[in-house]
């Protein structure tokens, strides 16, 4: 039976190890499953000959808390956790949050704010000399300069504020291996500058080869255009066939160099990474279960990487968009120990990734040139050579399901409704329907105006249309009742209330409730984040509108929800302003009673939100619409 890695001296002896070779301090709690970047990369170099020690959730008001496992032989391993440590804590109102799936009992204040930078400090603060790496999601889209939306300002690299020495991003496997190589064969830290998929400081570039020098940080803090252009670099560059060293400058003697992302992993290093000797359980030193493991103690990671191009989403810049996946194979042998668990029912929940239904690269030109630099895979105009096949999928979940002890298997994490509509065959979509849906299926159409889903990245609303009808003739020929949930998004850069009311609209005459809705959360590295703080489209260099008037972006969420009466003094006011008072009254279009229709005038003086906060004379929101128009 596998053991859990020691998070003790004591454990550490049981062992025969009396210093560490690595310590990994991280901002969750240990769970010993593949979903967890640190149960991966400890595991992984458990494998090549390393010893780990793990210090989950130290004290960070306690700087003895990072020391209870000694000196690393070769470094301190420093992770924020699975999730940005800010979007973890705070609503996108910036509300505290009062959970945390990744800590025992679901409990709050067992991690700091920013917790890759308090932890790199108080290792620092100790250990002057020992080499701190920094990973995962928080470090990774965190890399160079990014707009921070809890400070509302430009941050610097997070390997400055941290005090580290080098910053693994990406999926970290092959960087790790190889920096613990060079480690253990007595290179300084201080000379590990060219391992792919890894950035650093450099007081000097004159040893530096190749490079694109990025605009200098202070240029950013002062001009909005220069970060637009700095991202749209940044991401072009993300390639790992053709991506250049990228640099940028904080004073004459303070430089963060960026290399190229390092090449995805092969099947066969896929599967070596989930063949390792996981627990799947959450450590027992916890009386109480993590949440987090609860969706994905029985549920199978098939994939990674994603040619979606949503803007909004940092995955392309973090896990690249470059499928990779791991071999029917090594996906059986995992479903099948599963299905030996004490706790499982038969079903599998989830097979799949960022998105399920991509099993293939894009095209075959990716796999040796990478992805195109100026091109996107999917969006509102797919490409041509978008290679379009559900085969190898649909033959995994034929495979998984015929599985002794597994009664059903599930597709629970995204499906990309317009690669689905794409495919000429239908045959994955009807076996989609008959078998893999578990009572509702999630998809991700996010908006209906075309306008902001060119913003955002996504197919037209057309595609959605189709696909629903679709989907509902087809549950209708095999005899069954499926739902589709549809994740919804206000306040994206470019939506405005006129937006949101077509929005309505539309889910009033498809007679959607939507019970959850997204309000646009600006996190680092995203397109859309920088779209929003700087109010230009870096693609196009043009201009976009941006709701960020907190009562706007209340106005276009109700909106969404407009049949909770909760929202109809919002939902009035949004149709005043827009002069859309033929939805106020009784009639079936109507978006909100009033009997006998709506008397009053569209003044918008009397019926405004808050004044816009800018110099010089106040704006109301309607005046912001019309200007921008």
């Amino acid at each position: 039976m596998s053991q859990f890695l020691p998070t003790t001296l004591e454990e550490g002896k049981e062992k025969g190890i009396d210093v560490f070779d690595f310590v990994l301090v991280s901002g969750d709690a240990y769970v010993d499953h593949p979903s967890f970047g640190v149960a991966i990369i400890s595991r992984l170099l458990e494998a090549n000959g390393y010893t780990v020690g793990i210090i989950p959730q130290p004290d960070w008001k306690d700087p003895t808390s990072v020391t209870v496992l000694g000196t690393p032989r070769l470094a301190f391993l420093v992770t924020g956790g699975n999730i940005d440590s800010m979007v973890n804590h705070y609503s996108v109102a910036k509300r505290r949050r009062d959970h945390d799936a990744y800590t025992p009992g679901g409990k709050i204040g067992h991690r700091p704010d920013r917790a890759t930078i308090v932890y790199g400090n108080l290792i620092r603060q100790t250990y002057k000399e020992t080499p701190i790496i920094l990973g995962g999601i928080e470090a990774s889209l965190r890399r160079l300069a990014h707009y921070d939306y809890w400070d509302d300002k430009i941050r610097r690299s997070i390997l400055l504020d941290s005090a580290a020495d080098i910053l693994v991003y990406g999926m970290g496997e092959k960087a790790i291996l190889e920096i613990a190589s060079l480690l253990d064969n007595g290179i300084p830290v201080s000379e590990i500058g060219y391992v792919k998929g890894t950035a650093y400081r450099k007081k000097s570039l004159e040893d530096v080869i190749d490079y694109i020098e990025l605009p200098d940080y202070r240029s950013l803090l002062g001009d909005k255009k220069k970060y637009a252009d700095s991202f749209l670099i940044q991401t072009k560059e993300g390639n790992f066939a053709s991506g250049k060293t990228l640099v940028e400058s904080y004073d004459e003697s303070i430089h963060v160099v960026v290399n190229p992302p390092m090449p995805p992993v092969s099947e066969s290093e896929f599967d070596y990474y989930y063949s390792l000797p996981y627990t799947r359980q959450v450590h027992p030193m916890y009386t109480e279960k993590v949440p987090a493991i609860e969706e994905v103690q029985f549920s199978v990671i098939s994939n990674r990487g994603c040619f979606g191009n949503c803007n909004f989403c940092a995955l392309t810049f973090h896990q690249g968009r470059t499928i990779q996946a791991r071999s029917h194979a090594s996906i059986l042998k995992e479903a099948e120990e599963i299905s030996w668990d004490e706790n499982f029912k038969g079903y599998i929940h989830d097979v799949g990734g960022p998105t399920a239904n991509f099993r293939i690269p894009s095209c075959q030109k990716q796999l040796e040139y990478g992805p195109c630099k100026d091109k996107n895979c999917l969006g509102s105009d797919p490409c041509k050579q978008l290679n379009v096949d559900h085969s190898d999928y649909l033959a995994l979940l034929k495979r998984m399901r015929e599985l002794p002890k597994i009664k059903k298997v599930f597709v629970r994490s995204g499906i990309r409704f317009d690669y689905l509509m794409y495919d000429k065959d239908d045959t994955f979509f009807k076996e989609l329907v008959q078998h893999h849906i578990s009572g509702q299926l999630k998809v991700a159409p996010e908006h209906v105006s075309n306008r902001v889903l060119d913003y955002m990245g996504k197919p037209h609303h057309h595609v959605y249309k189709d696909f629903t009808e679709k989907y509902h003739r087809f549950n209708k020929n095999y005899g069954m009742k499926q739902f589709i949930v549809p994740y919804l998004m206000s306040s994206h850069p470019g939506s405005t209330i006129d937006d949101a009311i077509m929005l309505a609209e539309f889910l009033r005459d498809e007679n959607i409730m939507p019970q959850q809705v997204q309000d646009f959360y600006p996190t680092p590295s995203t397109m859309s984040s920088v779209m929003y703080y700087t109010q230009i489209d870096p693609r196009t260099g043009k201009s976009v509108y941006v709701a960020k008037n907190p009562h706007e972006k209340a106005m276009q969420r109700a909106l969404i929800q407009y049949r909770n009466p909760k929202n109809h003094r919002l939902v009035q006011e949004a149709l005043i302003i827009a002069g859309r008072e033929d939805l106020i009254g009784s009639g079936k279009q109507c978006l909100i009673f009033s009997k006998g229709g709506y008397k009053g005038k569209a003044n918008a003086n009397q019926h405004t939100a808050k004044p816009v906060k800018k110099k010089g004379k106040k704006k109301t929101i309607r005046n912001v619409h019309k200007k921008k128009k």
